[in-house]
């Protein structure tokens, strides 16, 4: 490993505008004096500076320093979520309203709208974080959490990138399948096409996946035009004659939406970490907050629109049940349009990159936090061996899709609307919403951190209120089943979730800050 470099190890380069990402930032890493042992992977490291010559990435989670934050334009916060959120992913969501719930056009487009516009507060907020400390999001954790009870969240984290993958790998790989019905691509192979863009993006780092990002949105969003142009004349929409609406199913819907909108609230700082510590709050906050709803709610309720024309289009339910949403898709494009539109199913099928491509990115950062001996692995590594995994869980549970996603996506909502409400109280209570309040230099060191006490009970009164509140198709709460039909109730557990654990954390850390001194 070479120790030539001379100067600030802090300091040595800049991240200008249209600059690669920071030459030589491996070795400035290698000469940190913060306990992470790299010289145990010498033989890893000497690869990343290499790699770090021609772009790549380099550092994981360790801070950057703030003349090294010089990303500074707050709207390449809209393109990041604007091309994540504008894929087959997000409209397989709006497809779950009629056939899992039960739900009208209508009702399924107000839950959509509703849900959204509350669930993306919290990324947007988390988003503002990242330039003033310059570190990852499961890092800002730790200052909440303490060091040992962040293991938790963190590694939930890493399950949660990995199942994201996996389910929008299955989405987009049933997508390359319905493009042809007399040469189908085998679903294994479909898999590996579509996580072939998604491991390179993130490889190459930060600087990539903004660049990526802002243009991938553009083709996407034409072909959901042109099906919808395709679709519109068959939509039934329910407006006059809704028939009875059980609460509970609008409920359990929102909480899918919540599940898939507040899912981007772990990542939320990884993606703005190197913007200055002085770009204002409120343009990050808006540009990012925009750019999750306009794909969220519009797709959403496009996939939704789709669902409600199988009364006059019975070819479109049977292409739904022989491949999903991907069939939907290709009775939409392919179906009328033939070669071109075949052609617009396998772009789109595509989109499922941008939306991958964050989970595996924030996957490696994640991991990381798990111990100094994971920071020591570099972050390039740790993507190539997330994305294996995922390609094999995609392939073994392709025949699953509908349940996996509706299940991981309500089970995401309850931990993550816990570690919101706890990251936002310590902020704005216990450090006066003031960052000088906080040692970036601290997030490795137990002893610099909170206990943990307050937010382990705070965590476990949130996942009680999640069991009281849930109702899926495995379990039932009790209050969850005072809702709607017995039978199947309305799932309030990532609300009873948020409420317990903000009930309780509070007067705990008063305790704990009080006994502890952090």
């Amino acid at each position: 490993m070479s120790n030539t470099k001379s100067g600030d190890p802090e300091k040595s380069s800049s991240y200008g505008p249209g600059a690669s990402d920071d030459v030589d930032e491996a070795s400035s890493l290698e000469r940190l004096s913060d306990n992470v042992p790299r010289l145990k992977f010498a033989t890893l490291w000497a690869i990343v500076e290499f790699l770090d010559k021609y772009g790549v990435e380099a550092r994981g989670i360790e801070r950057v320093p703030s003349d090294q934050r010089t990303h500074i334009y707050p709207l390449s916060a809209f393109w990041m979520w604007l091309a994540a959120n504008m894929t087959i992913a997000t409209f397989s969501l709006g497809c779950l309203g009629g056939p899992v719930f039960s739900l009208s056009f209508k009702d399924a487009a107000l839950t959509i709208i509703f849900f959204n516009l509350l669930c993306n507060l919290p990324v947007a907020y988390f988003s503002t974080w990242g330039p003033k400390l310059g570190l990852r999001q499961l890092t800002l954790s730790k200052f909440s959490f303490g060091y040992f009870t962040s293991q938790v969240p963190i590694i939930l984290n890493c399950i949660a990138c990995v199942g994201w993958s996996v389910v929008n790998s299955i989405v987009g790989a049933q997508t390359l399948r319905a493009v042809s019905t007399a040469h189908q691509i085998p679903t294994a192979a479909a898999i590996v096409v579509i996580a072939i863009g998604p491991i390179t993006i993130s490889f190459m780092g930060y600087r990539v996946v903004h660049l990526y990002e802002q243009y991938a949105w553009i083709p996407v969003t034409i072909i959901f035009i042109i099906y919808l142009g395709q679709i519109a004349r068959f939509i039934e929409s329910d407006f006059r004659n809704s028939g009875t609406i059980e609460a509970g199913n609008v409920l359990s819907f929102g909480a899918t939406i919540a599940g898939y909108a507040i899912g981007w609230v772990s990542y939320a700082a990884d993606y703005t970490v190197r913007m200055p510590e002085d770009m204002s709050s409120v343009k990050i906050f808006f540009w990012t907050y925009l750019g999750l709803n306009v794909p969220l709610i519009l797709v959403e309720i496009l996939g939704a629109a789709a669902m409600s024309t199988f009364n006059q289009k019975t070819t479109w339910a049977d292409a739904y049940a022989e491949n999903s949403v991907g069939g939907l898709l290709g009775a939409g494009l392919a179906g009328p349009m033939g070669g071109c539109g075949s052609f617009l199913l396998v772009i789109i099928a595509l989109s499922i990159i941008a939306t991958n491509i964050p989970a595996m990115y924030s996957l490696a950062l994640t991991f990381q936090n798990i111990h100094p001996y994971a920071q020591a692995i570099p972050r390039i590594f740790i993507v190539i061996i997330g994305s294996v995994v995922y390609i094999i869980l995609a392939i073994a549970g392709a025949s699953h899709f509908v349940e996996w996603l509706e299940t991981m996506l309500d089970i995401l909502a309850y931990w993550l609307a816990i570690f919101s409400a706890i990251l936002i109280e310590e902020h704005l209570i216990f450090r006066r919403g003031k960052w000088s309040n906080y040692n970036p230099e601290d997030y490795n060191n137990w002893r610099k951190l909170p206990l943990g006490v307050a937010s382990f009970i705070a965590l476990s009164c949130g996942v009680a209120g999640a069991v009281l509140g849930m109702a899926q198709s495995w379990y039932i709460g009790v209050i969850g089943g005072m809702i709607g039909n017995p039978e199947s109730g309305g799932d309030i557990g990532f609300e009873l979730a948020f409420a317990f654990s903000a009930i309780v954390y509070p007067p705990l850390r008063w305790i704990e800050k009080n006994y502890w001194g952090y």
